[in-house]
């Protein structure tokens, strides 16, 4: 049971984050671990299984960790806006360098753990699994969650607005900088606890919302609740289908085999537009 609440925890928020993002930047090639979230978490478990930490502490330094990578994109960003070079894009290439950086340090925790201990338990766990998933991980999970997802809904309409652009968002009255900081925070947040308690799950965040734009359009009242169903029963299928196996396959492998086909299936049916 606790397995099962976990995926729909996780698919949800990582659908929503995803779905989020995408609206923020206009970019439907955005993903949720785009600012390094997703990177930062995994360098945070990876040090923390290096030095022998417990479960609940590597979760903590993870999810620590992926809240930091973010925080140091936006402020990077930050700067160089005073300076007058700020843009939307030059935060995702900041979020990008982040994420380098990030995976460039796993390697190197890699390189120097123990062959025979260290290095299979960081490897599976970069991977993404529940199959460690107990009730206190769920309290662990659930709180930063909603706390991520409600005000992302209550806020679906600015982010409608925010889809015209930040000249026509001003102009109908949209906070378009607390906005932003907002939609990050709260997706950041959500990705980070996901992937600080399960490890890398890719594809979701950026499969889903598509998907939940085919069938319910790009309106983010019906988008953000159709991406966080779709994304909780898509993950328990997963899950399901990686245990039908005689060896548990890592979720991240099932993700990214579903997900690239079923993403370039998704570009062909949907290339007339996605917003």
């Amino acid at each position: 049971m606790p397995r099962i609440i976990a995926a729909l925890i996780i698919g949800g928020a990582l659908s929503v984050a995803g779905s989020s993002y995408q609206g923020l930047f206009r970019n439907p090639m955005v993903s949720p671990d785009i600012l390094g979230a997703s990177g930062g978490a995994g360098f945070g478990a990876a040090l923390g299984l290096l030095l022998s930490l417990d479960a609940f502490e590597v979760q903590m330094l993870s999810f620590l960790c992926g809240l930091g990578a973010v925080l140091a994109a936006v402020g990077i960003h930050s700067i160089i806006k005073r300076d007058g070079g700020g843009s939307l894009l030059s935060l995702i290439m900041i979020g990008i360098v982040i994420s380098s950086l990030a995976q460039a340090f796993i390697s190197l925790i890699k390189y120097v753990g123990d062959p025979e201990d260290k290095l299979p338990v960081i490897t599976f766990w970069l991977m993404g699994s529940l199959s460690t998933v107990t009730m206190n991980d769920l309290f662990f999970l659930l709180i930063p969650v909603i706390i991520a997802i409600v005000p992302l809904y209550l806020l679906r309409w600015h982010l409608n607005i925010l889809s015209f652009g930040d000249e026509e968002a001003t102009a109908l009255g949209v906070n378009v900088r607390k906005m932003k900081l907002v939609v990050i925070i709260c997706s950041t947040l959500a990705t980070a606890v996901t992937v600080s308690v399960a490890g890398v799950i890719g594809w979701i965040g950026l499969i889903i919302p598509h998907l939940a734009r085919m069938l319910v359009g790009p309106n983010y009242k019906r988008a953000l609740p159709a991406s966080l169903l779709i994304g909780s029963i898509y993950l328990i299928l997963v899950d399901d289908l990686a245990r039908m196996f005689t060896m548990e396959l890592p979720l991240g492998i099932l993700t990214s085999l579903v997900g690239a086909p079923f993403f370039l299936y998704l570009l062909f049916k949907g290339r007339r537009g996605w917003s």
